[in-house]
């Protein structure tokens, strides 16, 4: 099985080293013209402090490698000082990592550098927030989907492995696989995890005749069923586990509910979801809530109530160990409501440790010292303080 440590070795192979025209094509340019004036005018070594302005989980590993890969391509040196151990907890302004070579080696990464570093810092905190909000509910990472090509998913993906294992170390399940197989090794798989899509479904022309076929090609595996394409969840739900008795008996049997925002779980509505909430949390619907709390309780979609409801139909059914696998927007204050319902989900299937608002991941780098000299610009003193207590 492949470890984290070995997927990102692998990650952070050659394909991950750019040449230096290509990183010349991909910088800002202002930062060309510098390099130009500092050879002409002299060289001088510097020192960047690379931080974010909000609180974060570390997980600057793939740019830490990266920059590496691009410091032995290009042959020239630097130092690498972490100031804090990967998923470690990182408070707002404070440096990430401390980077030093020559300015004129240096200049040319800071956008790059800033691209590898942000957005991966706070997916990860997102994911820990998850995690950690329901320790006993194991997570899949479905993030690939939304993301903007191939290197986003890379970080996004190795992001939620990082944040996952900071939640784990205190307890949590966390992550235990994602939905492909590229980035699988960061969550210590071989092998992404999946059944099927709607599209199946739709194909088979049934909720049944589709695990029959998944079943058919694939006997060996844990079936998962998508109950929601034809709006008969329960239906649909109760049909493929008498269709598969015995396996659902044993547990081999899971259904996912993907209901999407504009409708209720089939047999719900305000009304009954309010009931179904009252005969199992009813603590849960007499306290003051958000609208949007409100919605992941009782509101259209995978909310509290449809997940009880439809654990009430497979235990009055007489399947009581079939899984229930929740997706459809499952961000931190989603998994805190579901949390506080305290609705039997058994798998949450979610991509939303995404960063929701793209400006809280621009991660900042300051040059705080030219040839051992300290300075920083107005402002950022800050910087100083930390390095210089920390040199201490």
């Amino acid at each position: 099985m492949t470890t984290p440590e070995e997927a990102l070795d692998a990650a952070c192979g050659p394909r991950l080293t750019l040449t230096e025209e290509d990183i010349l094509s991909r910088t800002d340019v202002y930062f060309e013209r510098t390099r130009e004036i500092v050879r002409h005018f002299g060289d001088k070594y510097v020192t960047y402090a690379v931080f974010i302005r909000r609180p974060v989980i570390a997980a600057c590993g793939l740019a830490l490698a990266w920059l590496r890969n691009v410091a032995r391509e290009q042959n020239f040196s630097i130092e690498i000082e972490e100031h804090f151990s990967e998923g470690e907890w990182v408070g707002a302004g404070e440096a990430l990592f401390y980077l030093t070579g020559s300015f004129s080696d240096l200049v040319l990464l800071e956008t790059m550098i800033l691209q590898k570093t942000g957005a991966a810092c706070v997916a990860a905190y997102n994911a820990y927030q998850m995690a950690i909000t329901m320790p006993d509910t194991p997570f899949l990472a479905m993030e690939a989907r939304h993301c903007a090509g191939a290197e986003m998913q890379e970080l996004m993906a190795y992001a939620a492995a990082v944040g996952s294992r900071a939640a784990q170390k205190e307890g949590a399940r966390g992550f235990i696989g994602n939905a492909n197989h590229g980035t699988s090794g960061f969550f210590g798989m071989d092998i992404g995890l999946g059944t099927m899509p709607h599209a199946l479904i739709g194909y088979a022309g049934s909720t049944v005749r589709a695990a029959e076929m998944y079943a058919e090609l694939y006997p060996h595996d844990q079936l998962v069923v998508l109950v929601d394409y034809f709006g008969q969840e329960i239906t649909d739900t109760l049909a493929v586990c008498t269709r598969f008795p015995e396996r659902a008996a044993r547990g081999e049997v899971s259904i996912r509910l993907d209901t999407h925002g504009a409708r209720f779980l089939e047999g719900l509505d305000t009304t009954s979801s309010y009931e179904v909430l009252e005969r199992h949390n009813p603590g849960i619907i007499r306290h003051y809530c958000s609208d949007r709390e409100r919605r992941y309780l009782v509101g259209m979609g995978v909310s509290a109530a449809a997940i009880w409801y439809m654990r009430e139909a497979l235990d009055k059914a007489g399947f009581p160990k079939v899984k229930i696998i929740a997706s459809s927007g499952f961000s931190i204050t989603k998994c805190m409501t579901i949390k506080a319902a305290r609705a039997p989900v058994d798998v949450v299937g979610t991509g939303s440790f995404l960063p929701k608002s793209w400006s809280e991941t621009y991660a900042t780098a300051d040059i705080i010292a030219y040839d051992g000299q300290m300075r920083v610009k107005v402002g950022r003193e800050f910087l100083l303080k930390s390095f210089c207590q920390r040199a201490g």
